[in-house]
Order: C-alpha cells, then structure tokens, then sequence
C-alpha cells in the first residue's frame, strides 16, 4: 500500500475484484497491444535517437509499474513520440557525437522524469495538467508530429538528413531530392500505404506489425540490404540489465532535473486524457496524483533498465479498450510478451528496413496532425466578441497556434513554454478588459442593450454590468467603460453585481473613486445584487467611511416597490 494524505492507495488497484471471467478479453487485448507495441517501440526509440532495442527494455518496466501503482483500467504505458523526441531535444545537445554517453543519458533523463513523478505524486500536485490548456497540448501535438514526420521522411526517401528545426529539415529533403534511392523509397512507400491501408479498412489487424514482417520478408527474399536499402542492423538478444546507467556523473542527473519537469507535463498531460477518456466510458474514476505516481515509477524502471521516458498512450489505450481489455492484466500479458520477443525475437527485427520503421512512425503520428480541431479553434469567433477583446477574441486558436509555431521554429520544451506563456498572457488581456454591459429591462429582466436594441431605455438612468471579477488589472478599464455610459442626462447609474462573483481591494477602492467622479457630474452610483466575496469585500475594505449604497434587487437601486421574486 502506498501512503496518501487522505489515506492509502492500493498496489495493483485495478487488479481489486478481478473477475475470472475478465481473464480472456484482458489477455486477447493484450496480444492486439503487443502486436501494436512492438514496432512502435522500435520506431519510438529511434526518434529519441537511441538503439530500437531500447524501446523494448523500456517497455517491461513501464506496463509492469504503472499497473502496479496508476489508476486506469485501461492505459497502456511505454515509449510514445511525443516524449521521446524530447527526449531527443534536450540528450543531443549533452551527448555530443559520444554515442554511449547518449544512450546513458537517455536512461538518466527518464530516471529524473520518474523522481520528479514520484515527488510530484506524493506532493499531491497532480492540478499541474490544468496548466497546460487543452488548445496549448492541441497545437504542441501538432507542431511536434509534422516535425516527427519531417524527421523520418529521409529514411523513407533513403537520403541524408538535415539537422535544425522543421524549415531546416523540410529544405534539406528538397534539397536532396535528386538523391532519392528508389528501392528504398518503394519499400516505405509500400509500407505507409500497408500500415495506413489497415488502419482505415481493416482496424482490427495490426497493420505496423504486418507491415513489419513484409518488409522483413522483403529482404530475406529479394536481398534488399545489398541493393541499397538500410536496415535496422544488429539487436542486442536477451533483458537488459538493471541499474544506474554508467559512464555519467551525479552532475548529469542534476541538469537533466529541470528539462525532466516539462517531458513529465507533456506525458502526464497525454496520458491523464487518455486515462480519463476510458474511465468515463467504463464508469470509474482515475485519480490525477496516483497517475503521476504511476508515471513516475514507469519512467524509473524504464530509466534503471537502459530504457527511455515512457508515458500514456492514448492511440494503444484506444487498442487495448476496443479490444475488450478489462483490468491491468492486459498490461502485463503485454510486458511478457515483451520479454519473449527479447529473448527469442530480436533476430528477426535485424532485416528490418529502415523505411519501413520510417513508415511505421509516419503513420503513428500522422493522426496528430489535427488541422480541422485547428479550424474549430479559429470558428470560435462572433463579430462581439471581436469588437470586446479585439485580436485576444481567438485566443485558443492564438495560443494553440503559438506552440505550433514554436515547436516548428524553436524546438519542442521552448515550443510548448511559447504556447503556455501566450495562452496566459491572453488571458490576462481578456480578464483586464471585461465585457460592461449596459442593461435593458425585458419583463422583470435586465439584459444586455446591444443584444436587444429594440427595447427601451430607463430616463436618466443606466444599469450596467461587468461579465468578470473586478481587481486591480481590470478595475480602471472598468471605470473608464461606466463613464463613458454615462450620458448628460444621466442621473444614477446602478451597477448589477451578480455577474461579479469578487471584488479585490484595489477594485473596491476604485468603485469609491468612481462614485465620486459620478458624483461631481451630479450621478449616484448604487450596487445591486452584491453577492459573497464581493459584498464582504465592499463591506471590509476600509476604504471610504460613506461605503458606496449597497441593495439587495435593481428594483430597489431603482427605488421601486420591493417585488425580489421579479428580479432574478
């Protein structure tokens, strides 16, 4: 049992009330998700820049940990694209040409990512996903998988590859075109259209796996390796050792703690949602401080068994739940699995084309190229909220589309930090600039005037609201707004605090300061419906001995007849 504030939480918890009749579904689905693992482990490690073999030995460790200590039923943990071409970002520049000291820093990164997850976890600060917006994830994911695809189209051309970031590396295949080996380029175009093909009419074959054998079988029969084709070359046999990754020095684990920090949000991130995803449709909850427990230890197995940052997958958890997978058990016939293909399989892989594992990643991530969630992004637009927040009236498409363009530009943490740091900076704008409604009377409603331009003002006097808090970075728009409501004739001015759920002393102190200028211009200013925080703030603020006039009902602002049940 692990230990919690609020009590504990359960070794292999999903494993609780296994039923014997779970047993088939939950090993049939694990065989679907090896068949499914397997290349894509290969592929994913390749991104990362390590031997294929590593996507392998980090694997085990992370389907056997996460069931033992996460919360999903259903997640399938291991290497995933996203996280291991950070993985690749922030090693590379480390290691150098030095191809050991790559690997061992690779294994030193996802051991700081599990730390950092098991502190995260027992620190309980699993609301950190709330800070990366659902339009910030959408456009990192997409920038990160155009520059994953534009990465292996060399291998899939069999050209040399650029370095740098998306534009350099798309310049670099049109450069190279005239290079193109067309063997090579046959194989993984055949490929892509296998892996695509199945996915799209067959889903329920493994297509990565079918199109892995082929192009295995490719070159056995027709010798392909010696026509020019790469292949995959030599995999170590047998489990990898367990361990500190040797050759780097306690200095390395150090600089490697803070980068850890955004390859952990980005997993935690990807995963939480696909944990949730499948627990709302099988009706149980996933607890978000126990995932990034699970994260965390998943990533320190991986780590001390020469493996790579493994996280959540949503695309194999979509696998492993269509194929009737029941509990963790799937999870673990997968990581026996696993170790059978080490012991006894790895020979095969030897002959596998390197296009071919292009192609095996094209397909993985070409789904992530989200484009049209892109689209209903810059739909969510109305000329009002144009003529309110001016260019901060898309600010999800602007965000979403500030992390792609930072991951195509500067790489993928800066990318993701660009998008985080414009999605917050938008929303201050927006929150510092808040809607302030003048009101019309509709029945016994006040609703907005410009929505309703046919109804008929009150004589010399204007009800207006604020659709937002007021505090400091918004309380000198919001005078400024109700000023200028203000007409000659204009005689009280009431504002309906119900749409202001708080007020902070700067915007209490402002209200003071606005009554007064009314004031002078011979308008009383009156506050309605002050409800919560915002009436204990007016009330406690200090700020004026004559508090600005406080009622419960417009009606009486108005100083009409008492009728409450008409004014809500």
């Amino acid at each position: 049992m692990v230990s919690s504030a609020t009590g504990t939480w359960p070794v292999f918890g999903s494993l609780q009330e296994y039923r014997k009749g779970w047993v088939r579904p939950d090993v049939i689905a694990g065989l679907t998700v090896w068949a499914v693992l397997v290349p894509e482990a290969l592929a994913y490690a390749t991104i990362a820049g390590v031997p294929p073999v590593v996507g392998l030995y980090a694997a085990i460790p992370a389907l056997v940990l996460y069931a033992a200590v996460g919360s999903s039923r259903h997640l399938v943990v291991g290497p995933m694209s996203a996280t291991a071409a950070l993985s690749a970002a922030i090693v590379a520049p480390l290691a150098g040409a030095d191809g050991g000291k790559y690997a061992a820093l690779t294994a030193v990164l996802a051991i700081a990512t599990g730390i950092v997850g098991l502190l995260a976890g027992l620190l309980r600060l699993g609301f950190i996903a709330s800070f990366i917006s659902e339009p910030v994830l959408k456009g990192f994911i997409v920038g990160l998988a155009l520059t994953i695809i534009i990465g292996q189209v060399p291998a899939l051309f069999g050209v040399e590859k650029e370095h740098g970031n998306f534009f350099e590396q798309a310049w670099g295949v049109i450069t190279h075109l005239g290079d193109i080996d067309w063997g090579t380029l046959v194989v993984g175009v055949l490929s892509l259209v296998v892996v695509l093909g199945f996915k799209r009419w067959l889903p329920l074959v493994p297509g990565s796996l079918l199109a892995v054998l082929l192009g295995i079988a490719a070159v056995a029969v027709f010798g392909l390796d010696g026509r020019g084709v790469d292949i995959v070359g030599h995999i170590d046999s047998g489990l990898p050792s367990v361990g500190l990754p040797g050759g780097v020095g306690f200095d390395d684990y150090i600089d490697l703690l803070g980068p850890a920090v955004g390859v952990l949000l980005i997993g935690f991130a990807e995963g939480l949602g696909a944990a949730k995803t499948y627990a709302a449709k099988e009706g149980y909850e996933v607890d978000a401080n126990r995932e990034l427990l699970g994260l965390g230890a998943a990533n320190l197995g991986s780590g001390l068994c020469s493996g790579m940052v493994v996280n959540g997958s949503l695309s194999k958890t979509a696998v492993n739940g269509g194929a009737g997978a029941k509990s963790q058990v799937s999870g673990l016939v997968v990581a026996v699995l696993t170790v059978v293909t080490l012991l006894f399989l790895t020979g095969l892989f030897e002959k596998l084309p390197e296009a071919t594992l292009a192609a095996v990643v094209i397909a993985a991530v070409i789904e992530l190229v989200d484009i049209s969630a892109l689209r209903r992004l810059y739909g969510v637009w109305t000329e009002r909220l144009g003529s309110i927040y001016g260019y901060a009236a898309r600010a999800d498409f602007t965000a979403a589309l500030a992390a792609m363009v930072g991951v195509l530009l500067f790489d993928t943490l800066p990318g993701l930090v660009i998008g985080i740091g414009v999605s917050m900076l938008l929303l201050l704008y927006r929150a510092s600039r808040p809607h302030v409604a003048a009101l019309a009377k509709e029945g016994s409603l006040w609703v907005d005037a410009e929505r309703h331009p046919d109804l008929p003002t009150t004589p010399h006097v204007v009800v207006v609201r604020v659709e937002s808090g007021l505090f400091f970075a918004n309380a000198d728009h919001v005078k400024d707004r109700i000023e200028a409501l203000c007409a000659d004739d204009t005689r009280v001015v009431v504002l309906d605090a119900e749409t202001s759920p708080f007020v902070d002393v700067s915007a209490a102190q402002m209200l003071v300061q606005l009554r007064d200028v009314l004031a002078r211009r011979g308008i009383e200013l009156r506050v309605a419906r002050d409800i919560g925080q915002f009436r204990d703030t007016i009330r406690r603020s200090g700020s004026d001995a004559t508090p600005v006039g406080l009622y419960p009902t417009v009606r009486e602002a108005l100083g009409e007849p008492d009728r409450r049940s008409e004014d809500s």
